[in-house]
């Protein structure tokens, strides 16, 4: 487990910070009326939050581990 945080560990640290912004999002503007399916419950903007910090912690990971090709 520890080596596949380490291998990972940009993309853990981003899915971290998605998750604590999509925490603040909620709790600072939210959805007010509760009619909006995302950001109406904390758990759910903080699970989409994580996604998106996931998916850009990879992104920047890949790019960043990408072996010349010649």
């Amino acid at each position: 487990m520890a080596d596949w945080i380490k291998k990972r560990r940009i993309s853990v640290i981003f899915l971290v910070l998605g998750g604590l912004s999509g925490f603040l999002y909620w709790r600072f503007v939210g959805c007010s009326t509760g009619s909006c399916p995302i950001k109406s419950h904390w758990y759910s903007m903080t699970g989409y939050g994580m996604l998106m910090g996931w998916l850009v912690g990879d992104l920047i990971s890949s790019f960043r581990n990408k072996k010349p090709t010649a």
